[in-house]
C-alpha cells in the first residue's frame, strides 16, 4: 500500500512539473530568443536581394540597402554579427519559422493576415501600392487598366492589395507574377505587361536610379506600413530589436540611413 501511494505521489508531482512548463510555455516566461542569439553571436536576416531601396545587390555584388543598414546597426549595439540571408520571397514564412532565418526585415508589410503566423515590431516606415506604367501610355487611372495586363512580385503585399481590390482586379485581362519586381519592370519596359503593381519606395527608387522613362499614376490600391517579422513566440528578440531601432532614432542614427538611402528622414520610429 505504501508503496502505491509513493507511485502516486510521484505521478502527480510529475505531472504538476508537465504541467507548470506548459504553462510557463504559454505565458511566454520561457521565451529564450533573444538569450539564443545572444549565445550564437550571430542574427540571421532574410531578406530579397532584388528589393532596391531596402535590401538589394551593388554593382560589385554587396547587398546593401535602407533596411540592411538598419539592420546592421542594431546588430552592432547587440554585440552580434548580421548574417544577410537572400531567401525566396514567396515562401519567406516558412523559412522563419523553420528557423533558417531570424527575422524577415526587407519592406515586410503588416497585414491581418501575416499577423497570424509572424510577430511585427511596431512599424517603421509607411508605404503604399501603387500602379507603374510607362512614361508613354494611356493609362492615368486604374479604371483604365480594365481590359490589360499587370505584373508583380510572387508572394508580395502587391498580391494582397490586387486581391482586396476586386472591381479593380476582375476588370484586369491578366495578372502575371514574377519573382522579384525588377524583372517585372524589365518586361514593362519591352511592353510585355501593360502595367506593375509596385511598393511605391521600390517604384521612387528604381524610376530615380534606372532612368527608364516610367510613371506612377494618381490612384493607388491603398496605403501600408512595413514590419520588421519575428517567429509569433520570439518577442524577447523583437522586443530587443525595436528597443534599439527606438534608441538609434532618438540619437539620429535612423535619420541618417534614411536620408541616405530614400532622400529624407521619412521614418516614423518613435514618432
Amino acid at each position: 500500500m505504501k508503496r502505491i501511494i509513493v507511485v502516486f505521489t510521484c505521478i502527480l508531482i510529475a505531472a504538476l512539473f508537465f504541467a507548470c512548463g506548459k504553462q510557463d510555455s504559454a505565458d511566454g516566461s520561457q521565451d529564450s530568443s533573444l538569450t539564443t542569439i545572444m549565445n550564437a553571436k550571430k542574427l540571421v536576416m532574410g531578406l530579397d536581394d532584388s528589393f532596391p531601396p531596402m535590401g538589394f545587390r551593388s554593382e560589385s555584388n554587396e547587398i546593401v540597402g535602407y533596411d540592411v543598414d538598419l539592420a546592421k546597426e542594431v546588430a552592432r549595439r547587440m554585440g552580434v554579427e548580421l548574417v544577410l540571408q537572400p531567401i525566396d520571397w514567396a515562401a519567406k514564412e516558412q523559412e522563419l519559422n523553420t528557423k533558417q532565418i531570424d527575422c524577415i526585415w526587407n519592406g515586410f508589410t503588416i497585414t491581418e493576415e501575416r499577423k497570424n503566423n509572424v510577430l511585427f515590431t511596431p512599424p517603421y516606415l509607411r508605404n503604399a501600392q501603387v500602379i507603374v506604367v510607362k512614361q508613354n501610355s494611356p493609362v492615368q487611372t486604374l479604371a483604365d487598366l480594365s481590359g490589360k495586363t499587370v505584373g508583380t512580385q510572387a508572394g508580395s503585399a502587391s498580391i494582397e492589395a490586387i486581391d482586396a481590390a476586386q472591381e479593380f482586379k476582375e476588370s484586369l485581362r491578366e495578372i502575371i507574377t514574377y519573382k522579384d519586381f525588377l524583372t517585372a519592370l524589365m518586361d514593362l519596359n519591352v511592353d510585355g505587361i501593360d502595367a506593375v503593381v509596385i511598393d511605391l519606395v521600390v517604384a521612387n527608387d528604381n524610376i530615380n536610379r534606372s532612368g527608364q522613362a516610367f510613371r506612377i499614376i494618381g490612384e493607388s490600391l491603398g496605403d501600408e506600413e512595413f514590419g520588421v517579422g519575428f517567429r509569433k513566440n520570439d518577442k524577447a528578440l523583437a522586443d530587443k530589436v525595436w528597443s534599439i531601432l527606438l534608441d538609434m532614432a532618438g540619437d539620429g542614427t535612423v535619420a541618417r540611413i534614411a536620408t541616405q538611402w530614400l532622400g529624407a528622414d521619412i521614418s516614423i520610429i518613435g514618432k
